[in-house]
């Protein structure tokens, strides 16, 4: 059909990778689609490429009979005799056809599109044998165009898409920047893109500081875990094999040269570099850090921490929407409770337990009746409304409720009247006492509504801002 079609095999193949017999086979196919469309699709068509003269040969087999009465599928004895001289009747006669190189503009079409269906088909083979063994390695690439919020990278070779959900959120690339990414996943046999890129994934962030750290290149140092929040913040831990190699010190770089390029790279998302110590309380004392810590209990059979901080220190250690905190529990694997120094000092105070355990009262509750001078379910159930209806979020009926819950906890009637305004005693010496007993109250007041509330892993939302 072409007198250059070897020299066309040959460099398809050589250029796009493709094997030379499957694209001979996909010519060959394609051949035949169209000659059976041009000569009936009822004909016995059998197509050959001839390597020595680099050309299709097409032939078609017909059955010979005295009498045709079908021209696709027989030929008449006469007719196969000027072939074959010594043909028979019934025999099956090939004949070469050298009428093929005029096949008509729709089986001329018919054959490109299978050629086309093929190469793909080839095509997305090559492009899986060449990235399938290139999966958790970070790749790069140029921002082709946006489909729906998806984003399509240039690799060179091949499209690989990077779904909006594996965006880093409120960042933007726009058509033509260069960009790097972590290959996810390689499929094969799809039509759509084959290449799934990440630029969410934790492991993004290890592959970006393996790049940028010669000591983790080189396994000096290691990377014991990553915890990210996308685009906000992120915790790394990192360990050294070497004594005298500070592994913190050898992420962190020279003026903090190499961590900033990861930073960059991530678009201002916020590191924390974190010391690793088989010691979990050690290990958890790092990853909350830029808190200080005062005590950490380990609890090994639930897989839990509770860790105190002062009381300066509990916002910090909890962050903006419980982001410290979240992050280092991912790093950790474990469940961490974050509680204050007072905090905790009630919770060993038996009249705060009291209250605890009354139904309805939780720790914040039970710190803003401490707040009150209510020490203990003692206290409580001889209280009246108004010492807990100036409290924030509490009304005359939930008032009544602890009361009553309050007294039956100790046995008393939780039926009996209970006083609205409570007896003030009279002031010794007119004016001064009152005076005092309202800074008391304007104290007392303020220290409730500073009073935070204690936050554990388990009690988190999804952060929206960075810490």
């Amino acid at each position: 059909m072409l007198s250059d079609l070897k020299r066309i095999i040959d460099q398809i193949s050589r250029d796009r990778g493709f094997d030379r017999k499957l694209l001979i086979e996909a010519i060959e196919e394609a051949v035949q689609s169209a000659a059976r469309k041009k000569l009936g699709g009822r004909r016995d068509i059998e197509v050959r490429y001839n390597e020595e003269y680099g050309e299709v040969e097409v032939f078609q087999f017909r059955t010979v009979v005295e009498e045709v009465t079908d021209e696709q599928t027989e030929i008449s004895l006469a007719a196969a005799q000027l072939l074959d001289p010594e043909v028979q009747v019934d025999d099956e006669l090939g004949e070469k056809m050298d009428n093929v190189a005029d096949l008509g503009r729709i089986a001329a079409q018919s054959a490109k599109q299978v050629i086309i269906h093929k190469m793909k088909d080839a095509e997305r083979d090559v492009i899986y044998e060449m990235f399938k063994d290139r999966i958790g390695e970070v790749v790069s690439g140029i921002v082709q165009r946006f489909e729906r919020g998806n984003m399509i990278v240039n690799l060179g070779r091949t499209d690989a898409i990077l779904p909006k959900d594996q965006q880093i959120p409120k960042r933007s690339f726009k058509q033509g920047d260069r960009i790097r990414a972590y290959l996810v996943d390689v499929k094969r046999g799809t039509k759509d893109a084959q290449l799934l890129l990440s630029r969410t994934h934790d492991d993004f962030l290890a592959k970006l500081f393996e790049m940028e750290v010669p000591e983790i290149a080189e396994g000096i140092v290691k990377i014991m875990g990553v915890s990210r929040d996308p685009g906000f913040r992120a915790k790394i831990a990192v360990s050294s094999t070497e004594g005298d190699v500070d592994p913190v010190g050898a992420c962190v770089g020279m003026k903090g040269s190499r961590v900033q390029n990861v930073v960059q790279e991530l678009q201002g998302e916020r590191v924390d570099i974190v010391p690793w110590s088989p010691d979990t309380a050690k290990y958890a004392y790092n990853a909350l850090a830029p808190a200080q810590v005062s005590m950490v209990m380990v609890d090994e059979d639930a897989k839990s921490l509770l860790v105190i901080v002062p009381n300066d220190q509990l916002s910090l250690a909890i962050g903006r929407q419980g982001q410290n905190v979240r992050l280092a529990a991912k790093l950790l694997g474990w469940r961490i409770d974050v509680k204050s120094e007072q905090r905790y000092a009630n919770l060993e105070d038996p009249g705060y337990q009291s209250l605890l355990a009354l139904s309805g009262v939780e720790e914040a509750l039970a710190d803003q009746l401490f707040s009150r001078n209510i020490l203990s379910a003692t206290i409580l159930a001889d209280a009246a409304l108004e010492d807990l209806t100036v409290l924030r979020a509490i009304g005359d009926e939930q008032a009544e409720y602890l009361i009553r819950e309050a007294r039956k906890s100790l046995g008393l009637d939780p039926d009996a009247p209970i006083a609205v305004k409570r007896v003030e005693p009279e002031a010794e010496e007119e004016g001064v006492e009152a005076e005092v007993e309202e800074d008391t109250q304007v104290i007392n007041d303020q220290a409730a509504d500073d009073t935070s509330e204690d936050l554990t892993t388990d009690d988190v939302d999804e952060p929206g801002q960075s810490s």
